[in-house]
């Protein structure tokens, strides 16, 4: 439950006189763990991210506010078990996947005109990191059973920056306009306990948990689009 408070309490800071988003944008995301977190992760994570700018930088102002959103998965293993000790002649599929799921309020300064656009941002939110195991048929791949192993929150801050490049469109009236996006971010995540590769052992029918606990640090490059909707009003 602690975690769907805090992604409420994220989400009621949004202005709701702001509901009609004037831009959005969704990226592939590599995530290189920093400082602590490499130290118990040293694997390079991927993912996707997305974000809506309820308020995007216009010619009068260079200021947006909006809502940043990522899943990334910094590590995974699988392995073939029978179904069962009494179904030993039938095998499925066990999936392990480390996740992190993050929410950030995103604030964004950058020059709101032009085909090539540069641009700073401000995060702060936080991150619900979750291990789950899932049972998948060897012969259709689908999923009949599934657990969340471990979970926790860790709070998160940072800051990056970005180009836009246009693809298509006018960048005199951003109407419909789509934008290359590249960026980086560093983000500052709080301690938070956690389970990597290799930290759930299983030993004669029990299952043991190898917990970790370390700041969240993580160094994030992204590659996308980003497009402005028709009905946001250029100043």
């Amino acid at each position: 439950m602690k975690k769907y408070f805090y992604i409420a309490l994220i989400l009621s800071l949004i202005p709701l006189n702001q509901f009609l988003a004037q831009s959005a944008g969704l990226n592939l995301t590599l995530a290189i763990p920093q400082g602590e977190f490499k130290e118990k992760v040293d694997n390079v994570g991927f993912g996707l991210s997305g974000h809506i700018n309820f308020l995007a930088p216009k010619p009068k102002s260079p200021f947006g506010i909006g809502l940043n959103m990522g899943y990334i998965i910094y590590g995974s293993e699988s392995r073939t078990e029978p179904l069962s000790s009494n179904i030993p002649d039938v095998f499925v599929n066990v999936d392990r996947t480390n996740s992190l799921l993050n929410f950030h309020l995103l604030f964004t300064i950058g020059l709101p005109t032009g085909r090539i656009r540069p641009y700073a941002e401000g995060l702060f939110g936080g991150s619900y990191i979750y291990t789950t195991t899932s049972v998948k048929s060897q012969g259709t791949g689908e999923e009949f059973a599934s657990s969340t192993n471990f979970d926790d929150w860790a709070w998160s801050y940072g800051a990056g920056g970005g180009l836009l490049v246009l693809l298509s469109g006018d960048p005199n009236t951003d109407q419909n306009t789509i934008y290359l996006d590249l960026k980086g971010r560093y983000l500052f995540g709080s301690e938070a306990e956690y389970l990597k590769q290799g930290s759930v052992r299983i030993q004669n029918g029990q299952v043991y948990y190898d917990v970790s606990r370390s700041k969240t640090d993580l160094l994030t490059v992204h590659a996308g689009v980003l497009i402005y909707f028709s009905w946001s009003q250029q100043e």
